[in-house]
């Protein structure tokens, strides 16, 4: 008969300075550091991700071809109601803003993210870096593997040590894919909510330079622009040759046509372009919540817990 080369495990209790996530991921590896050989690599991922069947042999491939010691792919969320439509593919559009991917793939560059549907690790980098214990109580767990991988190789390459391996690598997948559903502003809103204060380092002020940040990008152009066309100022403007108006216009369209790439990958209309002002400031709502709920001890709660900020 034909044999599954599947385990299903039973976990055990969640131990203290443990978040379940990884304490699930601990139990895993723990299980095939037992087995005979021990693999050359492990994969991360969430049950609800569907892969496709080529998936794996094309992150193992990448990895060996190009020395790589994590490799990640930032899946294709789910994006079919109202709410996904709207604001997931505006959550891949800033979270690369926030982590370039090409920053994230040039080993020169400290910039260090992945994505946690997804991650390839090398069994000799998870080793090297301590385990996926160094990470235990990370909310955003997958990012700082991520840095502890790259900041190894990194303190390992300014010490003069010699390596093969070295890097890590994050992309964006059309194949591989989250069945998550987000249906409502709601679910969407816990899920930022949740880490975007963690993002931020729990600081008041790269919170402040964010929504200051977020408001002179984003909003200001359009909110300009609208007060100019609805007062009749604009006319004006144009013809004693002021730029405003038109600046303002020019920005719209330029966030509207850097977020085009995004909306084809999520197959959704190019006029949801020009709703960035307000995506933008949804976004900017949620980043003040989350650090309104850790103010409130609140933060980083996830499946009934909430966990500490440390690490």
């Amino acid at each position: 008969s034909e044999r599954f080369q599947l385990e299903v495990l039973s976990g055990q209790e969640l131990p203290p300075g443990w978040t379940g996530k990884l304490w699930a991921l601990e139990q895993g590896i723990r299980h095939g550091q037992q087995q005979t050989p021990a693999p050359d690599y492990f994969l991360f991922t969430d049950a609800d991700i569907e892969h496709d069947p080529a998936n794996l042999r094309q992150l193992v491939t990448k990895a060996e071809m190009e020395h790589l010691d994590l490799v990640s792919l930032m899946v294709l969320l789910r994006c079919q109601d109202f709410w996904e439509r709207l604001l997931i593919p505006a959550f891949v559009f800033f979270f690369q803003k926030l982590y370039p991917f090409a920053w994230v793939n040039n080993p020169k560059k400290s910039t260090a993210a992945a994505a946690g549907g997804c991650i390839l690790i090398r069994h000799q980098a998870l080793n090297r870096i301590g385990g996926i214990e160094v990470v235990r109580q990370a909310l955003i767990d997958d990012c700082a593997l991520a840095q502890a991988v790259k900041s190894s190789n990194q303190s390992k390459s300014s010490s003069g040590s010699p390596s093969a391996l070295g890097g890590i690598w994050l992309g964006l997948s059309q194949s591989t894919r989250s069945l998550r559903p987000y249906p409502s502003l709601g679910s969407i809103w816990n899920m930022i909510a949740r880490t975007a204060f963690t993002q931020l380092e729990y600081s008041p002020w790269l919170l402040v330079g964010t929504v200051m940040g977020m408001t002179l990008i984003y909003l200001v152009p359009p909110i300009g622009l609208i007060v100019s066309v609805l007062t009749g100022h604009w006319l004006n403007a144009i013809a004693f040759g002021a730029a405003s108006p038109i600046a303002s216009l020019v920005t719209w369209l330029l966030m509207a046509l850097a977020y085009l790439p995004t909306l084809r990958l999520y197959q959704c209309s190019p006029l949801l372009g020009f709703c960035l002002p307000g995506i933008a400031l949804l976004y900017t709502l949620m980043t003040i919540d989350s650090a309104w709920r850790h103010w409130q001890g609140r933060g980083g709660a996830w499946k009934g817990r909430v966990y500490s900020v440390e690490g």
